[in-house]
């Protein structure tokens, strides 16, 4: 609601310049060091569809008192501005702009919402699904599937930014239909609840498909691992149908992966993989693969579709704390003002700025765009939108994001992929922008804490 108020003000009083906003966050999420970037091509979809339709401007004239002609400018705003991001698949720090974005100021406070709505999520999600990926690929790689539709509050999204975190599979058909992702799923509980016994359950499933997957733990996972292998190797002998995996989703996933391993390696079926689920995160992997369980991949589903913290590592969670902060202004006259928030620890820096990573991840500069580029550093904001217009190339195809991501994870030096790290990746302000902030607090008649 305050945005349209907030436009309505400045335009009864004709302020209505170039604006320059950052988005950022002040801390990464989960107790980690870094920051997935996802959600960019969303919010540039909600900039280019921004606008207000005839009902929807019905409705403000009906909860505020706002000017007819007020509301006529509004049927007519679309966004014409620029944004400058770090592409989809990038690590950010904490208070780098991830987006930099340049509109006249109605234009620019009218977004602010969706872009952090876009960005927030998407960036949570695709963190946490990349330190998930991380945990369980100790010693080696194994997949991670994403099993979140049921409990995700934007599925669709999740299983978008899961993929670019890391994640192999999605359960949700319409995501793998939407974004041409792999989709995987084994049995429920009720499939095998629904036949007499467990035997004839295995066994019709079995039948039923060439490759397929067995769920142990309805009744008793030692029980039901013999009768898996015994159904494995006729089916196997009768119909060339093969026991792919099978599934452990409750109890003792280390002692009983650790049982079930020996039993199919027994039975001379090494390559049977065993998956394991049922209220997993990144911390209860890195533990149970730490003691011992012989898991192959794992399917995670309401920790990471919801971005869960955890209350036994004292780590928040569930939401990306982004912020949109003003930094530059000009006016219709071409004067140009910094513009700061002084707030102790959530003082903001003015400027349009860009952000400079050396080139062996030693170090990122966040200065003002006019001071010149640090030999050999890489930029890191790219144009994306010009003119209210798409750069073209600037939002690639998602298995080209996916790819980036992966690529820079890689690149990320060890150290700060840990799931809790004790030092913060070293982000430097230039010392133009220090000057500019002094500048700023001066200006304003501000204390510098």
């Amino acid at each position: 609601m305050y945005h349209p108020d907030s436009a309505y003000v400045s335009w009864r009083t004709g302020q209505n310049g170039s604006t320059t906003f950052d988005l950022y966050t002040r801390r990464a999420p989960f107790g980690g060091a870094y920051l997935l970037v996802a959600g960019l091509e969303a919010a540039v979809e909600f900039a280019q569809s921004f606008r207000y339709t005839d009902d929807e401007l019905k409705f403000l004239a009906h909860i505020r008192d706002y000017d007819a002609a007020f509301l006529d400018e509004l049927a007519e705003l679309r966004f014409t501005g620029e944004i400058l991001a770090m592409p989809e698949g990038s690590i950010a720090f904490p208070h780098e702009p991830i987006l930099r974005v340049t509109a006249p100021f109605r234009e620019a406070i009218l977004l602010e919402a969706g872009l952090l709505q876009a960005i927030g999520l998407s960036t949570l999600i695709a963190t946490k699904a990349s330190r998930i990926v991380y945990a369980a690929e100790q010693g080696r790689p194994r997949r991670v599937s994403e099993f979140s539709f049921r409990r995700a509050q934007e599925p669709m999204t999740v299983a978008r930014a899961s993929y670019i975190g890391g994640c192999s599979s999605t359960s949700l058909l319409n995501a793998a239909y939407e974004y041409r992702l792999p989709a995987t799923g084994t049995v429920p509980h009720a499939l095998i609840e629904m036949y007499p016994t467990e035997k004839e359950a295995f066994e019709a499933v079995a039948e039923a498909y060439n490759r397929y997957t067995l769920l142990l733990d309805t009744y008793d996972v030692r029980r039901a691992i013999h009768t898996a292998i015994e159904v494995g190797l006729r089916f196997q002998e009768t119909l060339g149908h093969t026991l792919a995996a099978v599934r452990l989703d409750s109890g003792d996933l280390v002692a009983d992966s650790i049982y079930v391993r020996e039993q199919l390696d027994k039975a001379g079926l090494h390559s049977v993989r065993i998956l394991a689920s049922g209220d997993l995160d990144e911390w209860k992997i890195q533990e149970i693969l730490q003691k011992g369980a012989t898991v192959d991949s794992f399917g995670v589903g309401t920790a990471l579709g919801s971005g869960a913290g955890s209350l036994e590592q004292q780590v928040e969670g569930g939401a990306l704390g982004t912020v949109y902060k003003e930094a530059w202004y000009v006016d219709d006259l071409g004067n140009e003002y910094p513009k700061i928030k002084i707030a102790g620890a959530k003082s903001t820096w003015p400027g349009k700025k860009e952000i400079y990573r050396h080139p062996e991840w030693k170090e990122d500069i966040i200065q003002l765009s006019h001071e010149p580029r640090p030999d050999s550093y890489h930029r890191l904001l790219k144009p994306v939108v010009r003119n209210g217009e798409v750069v073209p190339g600037s939002l690639p195809p998602l298995s080209e994001i996916r790819e980036l991501a992966q690529y820079n994870l890689n690149l990320l030096p060890e150290h700060y992929r840990q799931l809790t790290v004790t030092e913060p990746y070293p982000v430097h302000f230039s010392e133009g922008m220090q000057a500019l902030r002094k500048q700023a607090f001066d200006l304003v008649g501000g204390i510098e804490e």
